[in-house]
């Protein structure tokens, strides 16, 4: 991801979250020394589109996803899974052992996407988001498992 991204990138997160990150909050994020952020472009309607991003943090070996979204329009496609399993590959190669997120309890869909992944539910942050509980959900790598679900 970089700057020239941010448009692209913050149509997506609008129509994906009720509290989504600002602008400044992603530009944080790419000048953040442990903060990892990437893209993923993909062909549609003739043209290539960016269609989903992924921000995380390693830190000691451990990850920490931050935010993962795909545009409305290309979901169901398999392209949340694409990134996540780049992230959590990226991360491996990278050493990590732990990684670690925040999930809405009402977003089953996530949810049902990070189990398929093997994360487990940790533990539960009351109120998290204001509006509503975050479930810590955590997976633990084994280094030279390729993913690839």
């Amino acid at each position: 991801m970089t700057e020239d991204d941010l448009d692209d990138v913050l149509r997506i997160e609008n129509l994906s979250f009720p509290q989504p990150w600002t602008r400044g909050m992603f530009e944080s994020e790419l000048h953040n020394p442990v903060s990892s952020a990437f893209v993923e472009r993909v062909a549609y309607k003739g043209e290539e589109v960016l269609a989903g991003y992924i921000v995380f943090w390693m830190v000691v070996g451990e990850a920490h996803i931050m935010n993962i979204a795909v545009a409305p329009e290309l979901r169901g496609m398999g392209l949340a899974k694409r990134l996540l399993s780049f992230a959590l590959n990226y991360m491996e190669q990278s050493g990590i052992s732990s990684v670690f997120l925040e999930v809405r309890r009402s977003n089953t869909a996530a949810r049902r996407l990070y189990e398929k992944f093997g994360f487990e539910e940790a533990f539960v942050r009351e109120r998290y988001y204001g509006d509503e509980d975050a479930i810590v959900m955590r997976l633990e790598l084994k280094q030279g498992s390729c993913r690839g679900i």
